[in-house]
Formats: structure tokens, C-alpha cells, sequence
């Protein structure tokens, strides 16, 4: 076993996942979709939930029969070997320095919507942010999962509460007939809406802290997926009936646009606080996976101050050292003037590789019909790199760049 306390439930899991992929995008997303596609991103929710269906099962597959701290590296050891474990494990590690501060900025937004903050106001609002995830995940994944169920209802609470006051019925819903579907649209819907499905691979890293990995975790990672699903497509239909989009208006201006309008300005603090709830689960859960990726890593040298466990067997050390590496970034970016959103393009990259190392390793472990799903997985993946175009070769040279200067280990043990 891995060391680490098994004490998450279902509802816990189906909690985190959810939260992790409603994240950053569920105020945002459905607004990008309806400006690119219209009435027709109704549709491509359901075509994307089904093509994301088969890398999902592949995921928890792997987590039930291999449950690890590892995630993604785990698995991918397990099919290639050691030296590409720890390859996989600094790909989804380099992200750190640019997808967390962007995490951040998007979350303490939230703040200058309510409070006009600007500069080192926000600064400080990330740190704050930062030492609540080092609180949270010094009470190990069950408080962690605990706060994000929560989260999750409180979203779910507010889009039914959205429903209910606007009046919406299914009569009321633009669903266009399949016939009339513009697969241009569609296609371009697609593409800014697959990175609301990223959140798979973090939550991989916590299957081997599940009472009971073999029943709950896949169960968990599935009904999570259509949770966000059906959250966000009922998002879209809000924005399109309150038509809460357009070049001119902030995407993620729009749920909160649509509560100020039903419920009035006093209103507009519901929606900031549940936004912002809602970028700190996410936010959450990929640094209490960093967290566990880098302990599992460091377990060949148990000497390490990084292979330790507290008392209550969690990897604080790897927490501390992940938060740090946090506040570094956040605070050069903030000295640097970085602009986020262009680097964020190369990040995604790094996810979707991760994604089909993962699909790859699949092939290798798996039988029967899941091999197959492994490989539509890998095949949608490689899709996906053909859509990034030619930032895709920032995930390419990474990976390739690890796999000849990474050291190499001296005196492996398995774990």
C-alpha cells in the first residue's frame, strides 16, 4: 500500500472530481462556447462528454487495479518502466510555475469583481489563497473532500436557483435539430470546451486514499464527469435564454451578470464567493496531487525529507515544497509583469500529453474491450495535439527533454 490514509468515501470522490473539473471554467466556458457556436455548443456538451467517455474509463480502470499516489507516472511505470515514470512525473510537475499562478490570478479575480482590488491586493489575496490550500491539506484528503462536496452543491444550488427564478422550461431551451447543426460550430465549440474535461489525471493521484479504491474510485471519476457535464450544459442554456455573451462582454462576467439581473446588485456576492469556492477546489486538489506525486516520487531514496510522512500520514513536506514553489512563481510573474494567458496555451499541451501517456500505458496493462477504449483514447489525444498546433511542440520538446537530461536513478527500489 502507499502509505497514506485511506479515508474518502463516494461522495467525497464524486466532490472532488467534480469540483475539479468544474474549477475555473464553469463561469466562463459556457460563454466562450455560445460565442463560437451558438445554439449549437447545446449540442456539443453531450458529443463531448461522450468523447471523453472512453479516456474516463481508461482512467479508472487503471486507478482501480493500480491505485497509487503516482497517478498518471504510476501507470505509465507500470507499462514502460521506471526512467519514463519519472519522466511523466516532471511533465505534469513543470506545469506548476505557470497553471497554478494562472489558477490563482482567475480565482482572486473574484475579489477585484467585488472589492476593486488591483496589484499587490491580489498578490496578497493569492497568498492568502495558498496558505487556506496549506491549512486544508495539512487536515488530509478527507477535509479537502469534505470542503469541495460542499463546493459542489453550492454550485449546483446556484444554477437550480438561476433556473427557478428565470422561469426556464424545457420548452424554453434552444436545443437546434440535428439537421440543422453547424459542425463548423460544433467543431470550434469543441475545441474550447475540452479543457473543462482536465482534472482526470490530478484526481488519479488520489485513488490509493479511497477506503475502497476497487469499487468507489472508478464509480467516483464517472458519475463526477456527468455531474460537470450536466452543469455545465445547464450553464449554457442560461447564458443563451439570458443571452449573456458576445465579444464585448467578459465570459466570466456571466453568471454573475445574470444573478445580478434576477436577483438584483446585492446579489452579485453569492456568485463571487461560489466563483471563487469554485477556483479554490480546483485549485486544490492539483496541489494536493502535486503534492502526493512528488512524495511518491521520492520513495527510492527514503531518507528524503520529501519521503516522509506527518503523523497522520500525509506528505507535508511535499505540500510545503510544492506550496513554495507556488509562492516563487506567483511572486516572479507578479515582479516579472508575465502575461499568463499566452503561456497557459503551452500548459495544455503538457495536460494532453499526460493524457495520452497515460491512454499508451493503458494499452499496455489492459485487455479486451478497455485496451480498445485505451487505444480510441489515444487516438482522440493525438487529435487534440493536432488541434494545439504547433504549441503542441512545447509538451513534445519537454518530454523529450526530460527523457535525456533527467539523471538517472542509482540503486532503484520498487514500491
Amino acid at each position: 500500500m502507499s502509505g497514506l490514509r485511506q479515508e474518502l468515501g463516494l461522495a467525497q470522490g464524486i466532490g472532488l472530481l467534480s469540483t475539479s473539473l468544474l474549477g475555473t471554467g464553469v463561469f466562463a466556458v459556457p460563454a466562450l462556447a455560445a460565442l463560437v457556436a451558438g445554439n449549437n455548443s447545446l449540442w456539443a456538451w453531450p458529443v463531448l462528454i461522450v468523447l471523453v467517455f472512453p479516456v474516463a474509463i481508461v482512467f479508472a480502470i487503471l486507478g482501480r487495479h493500480f491505485p497509487s499516489a503516482g497517478g498518471v507516472a504510476h501507470f505509465v511505470g507500470m507499462a514502460f518502466g521506471p526512467r519514463m515514470e519519472r519522466v511523466t512525473g516532471w511533465l505534469f510537475l513543470s506545469v506548476i510555475p505557470v497553471g497554478l499562478p494562472a489558477a490563482l490570478h482567475i480565482a482572486t479575480g473574484f475579489g477585484q469583481a467585488l472589492f476593486g482590488w488591483h496589484d499587490e491586493q491580489l498578490l496578497l489575496a493569492e497568498l492568502g489563497t495558498l496558505a487556506i490550500v496549506w491549512w486544508v491539506g495539512s487536515r488530509g484528503a478527507s477535509s479537502s473532500a469534505n470542503l469541495q462536496t460542499l463546493v459542489a452543491a453550492l454550485i449546483v444550488a446556484l444554477i437550480v436557483a438561476i433556473w427557478f427564478a428565470g422561469d426556464i422550461t424545457v420548452a424554453d431551451i434552444p436545443f437546434p435539430a440535428i439537421n440543422d447543426v453547424d459542425h463548423a460550430q460544433l467543431f470550434s465549440a469543441l475545441s474550447v470546451m475540452f479543457w473543462c474535461f482536465v482534472g482526470l489525471e490530478a484526481f488519479a493521484h488520489l485513488a490509493s486514499e479511497f477506503k475502497q479504491p476497487e469499487r468507489d474510485f472508478p464509480r467516483a471519476l464517472m458519475i463526477g464527469l456527468l455531474l460537470a457535464g450536466t452543469v455545465y450544459w445547464a450553464c449554457t442554456v442560461l447564458v443563451l435564454h439570458f443571452n449573456a455573451f458576445g465579444e464585448e462582454k467578459a465570459a466570466a462576467a456571466s453568471l454573475p451578470g445574470i444573478v445580478v439581473q434576477l436577483f438584483g446588485v446585492k446579489a452579485l456576492w453569492v456568485a463571487c464567493v461560489i466563483g471563487y469556492l469554485a477556483c479554490f477546489a480546483s485549485l486544490n486538489i492539483y496541489i494536493q496531487s502535486f503534492a502526493r506525486l512528488v512524495w511518491s516520487q521520492a520513495l527510492y531514496k527514503p531518507d528524503s525529507r520529501l519521503a516522509r510522512l506527518s503523523k497522520r500520514q500525509l506528505p507535508a513536506n511535499a505540500l510545503n515544497t510544492v506550496l513554495g514553489c507556488c509562492v516563487v512563481s506567483s511572486l516572479g510573474i507578479y515582479l516579472l509583469d508575465i502575461n499568463l494567458d499566452a503561456l497557459i496555451v503551452y500548459a495544455n499541451g503538457i495536460f494532453i500529453m499526460i493524457y495520452l501517456l497515460c491512454m499508451l500505458a493503458g494499452c499496455r496493462l489492459l485487455k479486451g474491450r478497455f485496451k480498445a477504449l485505451a487505444a480510441v483514447g489515444c487516438v482522440l489525444c493525438l487529435l487534440l495535439l493536432a488541434m494545439v498546433g504547433w504549441k503542441s511542440v512545447y509538451a513534445i520538446i519537454m518530454l523529450a527533454g526530460l527523457w535525456v537530461f533527467l539523471p538517472k536513478r542509482q540503486n532503484l527500489q520498487t514500491r
